[in-house]
């Protein structure tokens, strides 16, 4: 059987330094993640503003326009 040191049983890999790009590519995902946000949470907002203005302009062209009487001609 082999026995083994101290130093070769548990070597762990240095952790590897950001780089410049490594920064900024996590800067920018977290901008279009943030955004991607923001805009579903803007286009829900519109969709339901839209709706609710359909759904009065419906309401009042169901309940139609008063008649007005003919106009009598003497």
């Amino acid at each position: 059987m082999t026995i083994m040191e101290k130093t070769t049983a548990f070597k762990t890999d240095k952790p590897r330094a950001d780089t410049p790009m490594d920064k900024t590519t996590r800067a920018v995902k977290e901008i279009v993640d943030g955004e991607t946000v923001k805009t579903a949470r803007l286009r829900a907002a519109r969709l339901e503003r839209e709706a609710s203005i359909l759904a009065k302009a419906t309401a009042k062209t169901s309940m139609g326009t008063p008649k007005k009487p003919p106009i009598k001609i003497a």
